[in-house]
């Protein structure tokens, strides 16, 4: 019997409280919709812990800066509490403090040029026009 008590001992569960991996921690306090997408982004990069780009497996503990990179929006969260189970949108804003910068104003996004879907490259006179509205100018 000292093998069933090895099994499913509490070691495991006092070993999640102190961390969790990043790709489950971002699903289960809802900054993805599946844990599946999660690890896809921080396969693709789109995941940083506290400034180093992270793999899904990497722990994430209280105190740590997550910065996620979703649909060209950075959300910056600091983790308060780890979870590794989906819980509600209640709890899970208790589990992080929410650092990202507000949006911005969307006049600023109505006046930012768009090139449509399939338009190819932009012209050296568009690139131009676009470094010069984005402040990216060596002037």
């Amino acid at each position: 019997m000292p093998n069933s008590a090895s099994r499913g001992g509490s070691s495991g569960n006092q070993n999640s409280a102190t961390h969790a991996r990043v790709d489950s921690w971002t699903w289960a306090v809802r900054l993805f919709k599946t844990r599946s997408a999660a690890a896809e982004a921080c396969r693709g990069g789109h995941v940083r812990v506290n400034g180093a780009t992270a793999k899904p497996a990497q722990p994430v503990r209280p105190g740590d800066e997550v910065r996620i990179r979703v649909a060209g929006v950075e959300r910056i969260v600091i983790v308060e509490r780890i979870v590794t189970k989906r819980v509600g949108a209640p709890i899970a804003a208790q589990c992080l403090i929410d650092r990202s910068p507000p949006p911005p104003p969307k006049e600023i996004l109505a006046a930012m040029p768009r090139r449509d879907r399939g338009a190819g490259r932009p012209t050296k006179r568009e690139r131009r026009e676009t470094d010069r509205l984005l402040g990216r100018t060596d002037d």
